[in-house]
């Protein structure tokens, strides 16, 4: 006999496939349903909101206003005088003429200001990516001795980088993104930023001969096998203008007011550094200068795409790996900055964004661009309104280009060098690993393979080392997932974790065990012998008679799917208990998992009064069985006494 007051379980008809299909694809891609606040919308408006949610710079254009552009304008201005030498620094560092840095600079820009959907990130080139395309396309065509095939797969591997961002923004794949954990992150740019920083030791000697690797052995080993290259008038200069450069962010550290001094030091140096360079004759001291910067704006690249299949693998690698790398790192500087100001960025919408800035900038002579954390902060700071201050600075390069470029031909490579190497001292984020030891262990270990990986190994093998650990976590938190044993909170009618809630009573012939995953093929075993397990001890821990268990309740509320073998191992469970004389229970299952139940007959096997809509109503049924099965043997013994 039922508990009257028993609260029915909604037992409704299966939706059909399409309907679940559906409603699985918008939970997957579209979780933030962008297009809902359009459904009752005229055509017309309809129309109007999804131009702008596809192109958002219709969405702030029509508002924009003088008093907006004058925060834009000195934003833009700033983030310019970085942008001019880290162009020049990062192109050195793939080796490419530094002339493509800054042609990277400039239509890039305009492109992430139609498309992007960040207020604050400023775009450009980053160090990472162009060592790492340096490192993947230099290991097929080297940059000393075919210089103009190596640059023609460079452009390659950045229309493919394109390609990749823009397919997975359009198919809403961004969930791919988040496989690159903050741990990974944190791992791969502090090794970077080492190898980097070593690198850098060759415009720092003055070196003419170097290693073409990019782990720490290797080019620690061939400093110091060219010491008879050193020079110390280069690395005099050197340690000047880093000593400044560190000087300048620890002001700015200290005061941030005066961030505007870090901003504009970059270009300080290589303005004195050009300056020194042509009037003290640097080059016949031994240190060496930039060369010539032609003057002009970008010229089509799009010609010299090589899709020769002998070249195909590496620059798709090559292309794949920056890519999600570039994205990843600008997806989550945007997002930093936006949580800021109580605003949000879309994701996919920035994949696009980016996937665009690198196929048109492939066409154009530019390299992979993204958004750089250095130059993104300096604009924040600066104040900029939106991504106007972008298209402020690809004004400012475009008059770079054509009247100010071969002024720079002077700089030293060294002061490119010292430019670099303070920018990636920023990047080893010491406190965070040591936040993630005492926090937690693996996650630690994770942003270590990362780190340890890119230093002593290779920028691919660190990352894959890495994002293989994070995933093998994931598989055991799926394999293994959460299961623990509720008892009644005192006075309430709250369930919570007898384990963490050592108060909390257990309920006398039933066992209450919560599960707290998806149940799949490859955790439905664990799940089955960790309830038997649970229901041995506990009926392990007295020898009363009274308090053996006679029903097992299952809250499936965390559960968010079932597979069919999840529910071949509840079928096999029945089995185990009710040879043991235990009744089943289920409590509360999502719709999607009672669904299946129900179409795979489950629901019929056991009963449909065996589910309940919460562990209150199954306890207090589960007292009312026990007690009237009490009842019944007491008036059965009491039968027989008389007999």
């Amino acid at each position: 006999m039922a508990n009257p007051s028993r609260q029915a379980v909604n037992f409704a008809a299966p939706r059909g496939f399409a309907t679940a299909f559906k409603a699985d694809c918008k939970e997957t891609f579209f979780p933030d349903d962008p297009f809902h606040e359009m459904k009752h919308e005229k055509p017309l408006n309809k129309l109007k909101k999804t131009i702008q949610y596809f192109i958002p710079l219709f969405e702030w254009l029509p508002n924009y206003n003088l008093r907006l552009f004058r925060y834009d304008l000195l934003a833009g201005i700033t983030i310019t005088s970085l942008a001019i030498p880290q162009g020049i620094s990062y192109a050195k560092l793939a080796n490419i003429p530094p002339i493509y840095g800054l042609y990277s600079s400039f239509i890039p820009p305009f492109v992430y200001a139609i498309f992007g959907s960040s207020k604050h990130l400023a775009v450009g080139t980053v160090a990472a990516c162009s060592l790492l395309l340096s490192e993947t396309v230099g290991a097929k065509a080297s940059p000393q001795d075919d210089p103009t095939l190596y640059l023609h797969l460079i452009f390659t591997a950045t229309f493919f980088t394109g390609i990749f961002q823009t397919a997975l923004g359009f198919l809403r794949l961004g969930i791919l993104v988040d496989f690159l954990s903050h741990s990974t992150i944190t791992g791969f740019m502090g090794g970077t930023a080492i190898i980097i920083c070593l690198q850098q030791l060759k415009g720092i000697f003055g070196l003419v001969h170097f290693t073409t690797h990019t782990d720490v052995v290797s080019v620690l080993g061939a400093v110091f096998r060219r010491r008879n290259e050193w020079r110390w008038e280069s690395a005099v200069v050197g340690i000047i203008f880093l000593a400044f450069l560190q000087f300048t962010r620890y002001l700015r550290q200290k005061r941030p007011k005066l961030f505007w001094v870090s901003a504009i030091a970059p270009m300080v140096v290589v303005v004195v550094g050009c300056l020194f360079a042509f009037f003290a004759h640097a080059e016949k001291h031994g240190i060496q200068i930039v060369g010539e910067l032609k003057k002009g704006l970008n010229p089509p690249s799009i010609q010299y795409l090589n899709f020769d299949p002998q070249y195909l693998p590496v620059t798709v690698r090559a292309g794949l790996i920056t890519g999600l790398i570039a994205m990843a790192e600008g997806i989550a500087i945007g997002r930093s900055f936006a949580i800021m100001k109580s605003e949000q960025t879309d994701g996919n919408k920035e994949m696009i964004a980016f996937g665009f800035m690198n196929i048109i900038g492939s066409f154009t002579s530019c390299y992979l661009t993204t958004g750089p954390f250095s130059k993104t902060a300096v604009n924040f700071n600066a104040g900029c309104r939106t991504a106007m201050s972008n298209v402020v600075m690809g004004f400012c390069m475009m008059l770079t280009l054509l009247f100010l470029a071969p002024l720079f031909r002077y700089t030293p490579l060294v002061a490119l060098s010292a430019i670099i190497m303070s920018a990636m001292l920023g990047l080893i984020n010491y406190d965070e690993m040591i936040h993630l030891f005492k926090v937690d262990k693996f996650d630690f270990v994770i942003c270590m393979a990362a780190f340890l990986g890119v230093s002593f190994i290779s920028m691919d093998v660190g990352l894959m080392l890495s994002v293989g650990l994070a995933l093998l976590r994931a598989l055991l938190y799926v394999a293994r997932p959460a299961a623990c044993k509720l008892g009644k909170i005192p006075n309430s009618s709250l369930y919570r974790d007898a384990e963490q809630y050592p108060g909390s009573t257990p309920i006398q012939g039933a066992l209450v065990l919560q599960l707290g995953s998806p149940i799949y093929f490859a955790n439905s075993t664990y799940i089955r012998e960790r309830v038997l397990r649970y229901i041995k001890e506990e009926q392990g821990v007295s020898d009363s008679k009274t308090d053996i268990i006679e029903h097992l309740l299952l809250d499936l509320s965390g559960v968010s799917s079932i597979d069919m073998t999840g529910i071949e191992t509840f079928l096999e469970l029945r089995r185990i208990l009710d040879s043991k004389g235990i009744k089943l229970s289920i409590v509360n299952p999502r719709i999607e998992v009672l669904e299946k139940m129900t179409l795979a007959k489950f629901t019929d096997a056991i009963g449909k009064e065996s589910f309940y809509l919460s562990i209150e109503d199954a306890v207090q049924n589960c007292r009312f069985s026990l007690h009237s099965s009490k009842t019944t043997m007491e008036e059965s013994l009491n039968d027989q006494n008389v007999v």
